[in-house]
């Protein structure tokens, strides 16, 4: 990012302060360097999207428990390091269609619609749907459509995406999922068994 640019996101808060640190300590040590990427992490306020009693933590380089409605769901927002580079890999332009399996808190949903035109995220769980939603709500997000149920099996029905993000890491990337694909889409995810996993970038070819 432009010193210009970096200038217009000086903290005037403790949580904007917060903010700048990840970008400037975790984010940019780890090649994301891509500026949309950068001005999506600024625009979108992280700690709006994690649960009220892990928000001191929102900024933290760590896995953020996704617990909501008194129950733990077993989920969890990613490190901020491992959504941004996720994020640059995917590569989301003006106009792209996004296809998001896993809406947890919404949080990426909401980066990824920074820049896209629409996003549809399916979210297996209802309470964690619940809480996306009004997460993008309050923060005035439109472009998001979260809907219930398993993405594996009903986005079958919704055509095929310029990019698809899988929010939770996966043992092996399904099928149907590249299946969803538009020529020159663009599908990113965590792929792997503890403690061996790596954030992998599958793109379709015309044809």
């Amino acid at each position: 990012m432009p010193t210009s640019a970096l200038a217009a996101h000086r903290p005037a808060t403790a949580f904007e302060q917060a903010r700048f640190n990840m970008v400037e300590q975790q984010i940019r040590p780890w090649d994301v360097l891509d500026a949309q990427v950068l001005e999506s992490l600024f625009a979108v306020r992280r700690e709006d999207f994690v649960p009220s009693e892990w928000r001191s933590l929102a900024f933290a380089d760590m896995e953020i428990p996704l617990d909501v409605s008194g129950t733990r769901s077993g989920e969890v927002m990613l490190a901020p390091k491992v959504e941004a580079r996720l994020l640059q890999a995917a590569a989301i332009e003006p106009g792209d269609r996004v296809l998001e399996i896993g809406t947890g808190s919404g949080y990426m949903a909401a980066l990824a619609a920074c820049h896209a035109a629409a996003v549809i995220s399916y979210e297996i769980k209802p309470d964690l749907a619940r809480f996306a939603r009004e997460n993008l709500s309050r923060a005035g997000i439109r472009s998001v459509e979260v809907l219930d149920g398993n993405g594996l099996q009903a986005c079958s029905g919704s055509g095929v995406f310029d990019v698809v993000i899988l929010s939770g890491s996966v043992s092996f990337v399904p099928k149907e999922l590249i299946e969803r694909l538009a020529d020159g889409g663009r599908l990113v995810a965590i792929v792997g068994e503890l403690p061996v996993m790596t954030a992998q970038l599958i793109t379709r070819r015309p044809g």
